[in-house]
C-alpha cells in the first residue's frame, strides 16, 4: 500500500488492527453509514465480501474464523442493518465465535433531530456481545487492540464498534497502543484440590473423557486430548461442535452426542456406570435437556474455560484453565492400567453403529451414508439446523476437528451455505459441502447467489421433504395436532439453475451417488443437489 502524507482515519486504524491480526476478509451489505469503513478494509488489505442478508454475512465470517482462526469480521449499516444480525451476534456468543461487529452509526448530535433508521444498537447488542464500544477521535487504537483481545480471549465471542459516520472518516492522530498480548491458557493451581482429582484419576477403572466446544478455541487442546485419552486409554466422547477432537475412527472414540434421545439411550447409561468423569472444555449449551444432572458429582471433575454457572451438570472439582494444562496437571504421577475391563467402550461403539445405521429404503438415513461414503477425509461439511443435522452428526465420522461445522448453541436455521463460502474462503482449495433441509434453503436461497459470485466449487445437497420434519415430530410426540410444518413444493435445482449453478434432483441412493460424485468432480462455480425424500421419513430415526 502506498504511504500517504495525510494521517489515518479512525476507519484506517481500525482496519490495520483487524488487518495485523490475520483477517483478510469481512462480510456484510454496505449502507451509507459504513462506506468510510468498508474503503479502509479494502485499503488495508481485507477484501469486503457482499452477502445478502447481515446473518449470512455473520455464518460467512464465522466459516474464515474456524479456517483461519482469525476473528470473524461483520459489517453493518445502521438501523435495519444492525437489526438483521442480531440472530448471528447471539449465534457467535453461543458458539464462542470471535466475532467483530462494525456497525455504521448516525452521530449522535444529528441524531437528536433526525429520526430516520435511528435506534440504540449498543443497547441492543449490549445483552448479546463481550463488550460494545463508540469509536470515539483520538482513542480508535486503544478501542479496536481491546475489542480484537476481548473477542479472542477466553471465551471466545463477539464484540459491538459503533462507528459513528463522523468519526470513521476523521483524522486520528494518536498513535495506536502497542496490541496486547492474547492471554494464554491457565493451569490448575496445586493444592488439596488438586492432589484428590490425582488420587480419583489412579484409582478409577471406568473413566471417560468429555470434551465440548471450548477445547476448539484452545490452540493444542485437541492434541492434548488425544494424547491424555491414548497415553491412559481413556475413551471420549465429544460434544457436536467438537467432533473430531479424537477422530472418530480411533478405536477409544464414542462419537458426538448431545440432540439425539436414540444415542443419549446408549451413551448415558454407560455415563452413569463410569467411575471418573473428565470434563474437558466441555460446556452443556449444546445438550438437549436429558443431559441434566447425567453422571454423579462426586465422581466427576471439570477443566473449563469460564465458570461453570449453567447448573446442567456439576462436579465435584472444577477448574477454571486449559484444558491441555487441566490434563497434563491431572495426568501428573499416574500410569496407564487396565482400563473398562470387560470392553464396555468398544460395546457401546458397535450399538451406536447398529442403532445409526443406514436403513434399507431411500430417506435420509440412506442419503447421509451416502455422502459419508464419497465425501474425501479432508473435506470440510457444514450441516443446518433441522432432523437432517442431529442425523447427520450421530452418522458422520470427523478425522479432525473444524471439519463439521454448524450452530450447536443457538441451534439457529440458515447457517450452512455461508458457513461453508465462509470456510471456502478461509481454506484455498478445500472441497467444502453444505447438507441443509428445504426448510432452511427457503430461508437463504439468495445466498446461492452469492456462491455464485464467490465461483467457488462450493456444493449443496438439499434433502427435501416438504416439511419442518423436526417441529412435526415434537407434534407428533407430543400427541398434538400437525400446524404449521407443511410448505409446497419448490424446484431447488432450477431455481439453482436460474442463479448461475448446477443443479439437479435425484430421489434414490444410486443417482444420488452419480449427482454428488459429479458435484465434486467441478473445479469451479457450485452444485446443487436436491435429493427428494419421503414425508416423515426421519420417525425412529434420531
Amino acid at each position: 500500500m502506498p504511504a500517504s502524507s495525510h494521517p489515518p482515519s479512525c476507519a484506517d486504524v481500525i482496519a490495520r488492527r483487524l488487518h495485523d491480526e490475520g483477517v483478510r476478509h469481512a462480510f456484510g451489505i454496505p449502507g451509507g453509514e459504513v462506506l468510510a469503513l468498508i474503503e479502509a478494509l479494502e485499503r488495508a488489505g481485507i477484501r469486503f465480501h457482499l452477502a445478502r442478508h447481515e446473518n449470512a454475512a455473520g455464518f460467512m465470517a464465522e466459516g474464515v474464523h474456524r479456517m483461519t482462526g482469525a476473528p470473524g469480521v461483520l459489517v453493518a449499516t445502521v438501523g435495519p442493518g444492525v437489526a438483521n444480525a442480531v440472530n448471528v451476534v447471539a449465534n457467535a456468543a453461543q458458539d464462542r465465535v470471535p466475532l467483530i461487529v462494525l456497525t455504521g452509526r448516525i452521530p449522535e448530535d444529528e441524531a437528536l433531530t433526525f429520526p430516520h433508521q435511528v435506534f440504540d444498537h449498543q443497547a441492543v447488542l449490549r445483552p448479546l456481545v463481550k463488550a460494545s464500544f463508540e469509536a470515539r477521535p483520538g482513542a480508535c487504537g486503544a478501542m479496536i487492540d481491546k475489542a480484537v483481545r476481548l473477542a479472542a480471549d477466553p471465551r471466545p465471542g463477539p464484540v459491538h464498534v459503533d462507528v459513528p459516520t463522523s468519526v470513521a472518516a476523521a483524522p486520528e492522530r494518536a498513535a495506536p497502543p502497542p496490541p496486547r498480548a492474547r492471554l494464554g491458557p491457565a493451569a490448575p493451581a496445586p493444592g488439596p484440590a488438586l492432589d484428590e482429582a490425582r488420587a480419583m484419576f489412579r484409582a478409577a477403572r471406568r473413566p471417560v473423557l468429555i470434551a465440548g466446544l471450548d477445547v476448539l478455541a484452545e490452540p493444542g487442546a485437541p492434541e492434548a486430548v488425544r494424547a491424555f485419552a491414548e497415553r491412559f486409554g481413556v475413551p471420549v466422547a465429544t460434544t457436536y461442535k467438537a467432533k473430531g477432537a479424537l477422530p472418530e475412527d480411533h478405536p477409544l472414540s464414542l462419537g458426538g452426542h448431545g440432540l439425539s434421545p436414540r444415542s443419549d439411550a446408549l451413551i448415558l447409561p454407560f455415563l452413569r456406570k463410569a467411575d471418573m468423569i473428565v470434563c474437558a472444555g466441555y460446556d452443556p449449551i449444546e445438550m438437549r435437556a436429558g443431559w441434566r444432572d447425567p453422571w454423579d458429582p462426586a465422581r466427576a471433575v471439570e477443566f473449563a474455560a469460564a465458570p461453570p454457572v449453567h447448573h446442567m451438570h456439576h462436579a465435584r472439582r472444577a477448574w477454571v484453565c486449559g484444558v491441555a494444562a487441566g490434563l497434563a496437571a491431572l495426568a501428573e504421577g499416574a500410569e496407564p492400567a487396565a482400563l473398562w475391563p470387560e470392553g464396555e467402550p468398544a460395546a457401546l461403539r458397535k450399538a451406536l453403529a447398529r442403532a445409526f445405521a443406514p436403513p434399507d429404503a431411500w430417506g435420509p438415513g440412506q442419503a447421509i451414508a451416502t455422502l459419508a461414503r464419497l465425501t474425501p477425509p479432508d473435506a470440510v461439511v457444514t450441516v443446518d439446523t433441522g432432523a437432517h443435522r442431529i442425523l447427520l452428526s450421530q452418522m458422520w465420522r470427523c478425522a479432525a476437528p473444524g471439519r463439521l461445522l454448524q450452530s450447536t448453541g443457538l441451534c439457529t436455521m440458515g447457517c450452512a451455505l455461508p458457513l461453508a463460502a465462509g470456510a471456502a474462503l478461509g481454506r484455498a482449495g478445500a472441497r467444502v459441502v453444505a447438507v441443509l433441509g428445504d426448510g432452511c434453503l427457503d430461508m437463504t436461497l439468495g445466498e446461492l447467489a452469492t456462491w455464485r459470485d464467490l465461483g467457488l466449487p462450493l456444493t449443496a445437497v438439499v434433502l427435501a421433504d416438504d416439511s419442518l420434519s423436526l417441529i412435526e415430530l415434537k407434534q407428533r410426540a407430543d400427541g398434538r395436532p400437525e400446524a404449521g410444518v407443511a410448505f409446497g413444493r419448490s424446484d431447488y435445482a432450477a431455481a439453482a439453475r436460474a442463479l448461475g449453478g448446477r443443479g439437479v434432483e435425484v430421489g434414490d441412493a444410486d443417482s444420488l451417488a452419480a449427482a454428488y460424485a459429479g458435484a465434486l468432480d467441478a473445479d469451479a462455480g457450485f452444485s446443487l443437489i436436491a435429493a427428494r425424500i419421503p414425508r416423515g421419513a426421519y420417525e425412529g430415526l434420531i
